[in-house]
């Protein structure tokens, strides 16, 4: 047995899927955008084909990063949701926990999915059980008490960030997640919702014997708050936890997340964030840019941004490590899900050969713990 780390080719949306050794499932982020023909995979269908094969109506945990459509999309058509009958039935995937951010809950002028999963966890917390919410700004607070619930009695479904989320241990699951992100000042002080901003940020460890790999799931963060992770981790001692030998690559590979100014052919990071890339990232790190293929022009001023990409390439050369970009592996004409396996020998990307047989990659192993 060993963990598993799946990346689905979807454009530029988010879904990834966890399978520690333990056999549990945990979706992160959920956008079924493919269409007939067309390159990106049917996750819906390949998540339900996982669900099969492993004996389950649905997921020990889905958190949506934030609510933004790329990270949502079809989710209400997937799911099924204990708050309204409308989206419940057969075939529907199962949630035993959802984690959202404290805006899921708290945002308010919301219309469409976006409507309907605050209803969901809403509706959880409400009940309270089946959910955690990420950090507890003063809107978290107020929501509560006008529901007659105060903030103490649901608090052991509330985890902050600097903070490991409860129910996964390292050491007896094979897997904990520390959470970077949200902070509830950072949310009082701004007055409102900022959902790239304020998504939900994890380091991920994995166990496996005496050894640790560490997965960074960083969502849509802006510069200004992956700056702000590294300043208060490290103000706290925990530069640890910056560590990573996966980096899932902010925002679909956008120069924002490293930086204000885009650059002619590089993207040069502000101090604190080129440290979690340059200083935090260990020898032979993958770096996972989940989005469409890199464009070798600046006609789109969406991301992919090349001048971001060049950056993460030449951090995955210092390190003798990878740049691998969802839409393109392994190869443009076709893309297929990008595994990461990790065990005794570290973390390494499965690659699917020509002949449609499988060969892996060699890495150094994880550190000793």
């Amino acid at each position: 047995m060993a963990h598993e780390i799946t990346f689905y080719p979807k454009g530029n949306a988010d879904t990834c899927l966890i399978e520690p050794e333990g056999g549990s499932l945990l979706l992160f982020d959920f956008a079924d955008k493919h269409v007939e023909g067309g390159l990106e995979v049917d996750l819906s269908a390949a998540l339900r084909g996982n669900l099969y094969d492993s004996g389950r109506d649905g997921f020990d945990v889905v958190a949506f990063t934030h609510l933004d459509d790329d990270h949502i999309h079809g989710a209400t058509d997937f799911f099924h949701l204990r708050h309204s009958r409308s989206y419940q039935g057969e075939g529907r995937a199962k949630i035993d926990e959802l984690w959202v951010p404290a805006g899921a809950i708290t945002e308010s002028n919301l219309t469409g999915e976006r409507l309907t999963i605050r209803a969901e966890a809403r509706h959880r917390l409400i009940e309270g059980e089946g959910i955690r919410v990420f950090s507890r700004p003063k809107a978290l607070e107020a929501w509560l008490a006008s529901r007659s619930i105060r903030l103490e009695d649901r608090a052991h479904l509330i985890t902050d960030a600097g903070n490991v989320v409860p129910g996964f241990d390292k050491r007896i699951h094979g897997v904990e997640f520390f959470v970077h992100s949200p902070f509830a000042l950072q949310q009082d002080g701004a007055g409102r919702v900022d959902r790239n901003r304020d998504s939900l940020v994890f380091q991920t460890t994995f166990r496996y014997g005496s050894r640790y790999a560490q997965l960074f799931l960083s969502a849509d963060s802006t510069h200004e708050a992956l700056a702000n992770i590294v300043r208060l981790s490290e103000y706290h001692g925990n530069g640890d936890r910056l560590e990573w030998d996966i980096m899932k690559i902010p925002h679909h590979c956008s120069s924002y997340s490293l930086a204000d100014e885009k650059g002619v052919h590089v993207t040069e990071p502000e101090e604190d964030v080129g440290r979690l890339f340059e200083e935090y990232g260990q020898p032979g790190g993958i770096l996972v840019s989940p989005s469409k293929p890199i464009l070798s022009n600046d006609d789109n001023d969406q991301p992919p941004h090349r001048q971001a990409a060049n950056y993460y390439k030449g951090v995955a050369r210092l390190s003798r490590g990878e740049f691998e970009v969802t839409m393109e592996h392994p190869k443009r004409p076709k893309p297929e899900p990008l595994v990461i396996v990790i065990d005794d020998t570290g973390a390494r990307v499965r690659k699917v050969a020509s002949v449609g047989t499988l060969g892996i990659t060699n890495r150094p192993a994880p550190r000793a713990g």
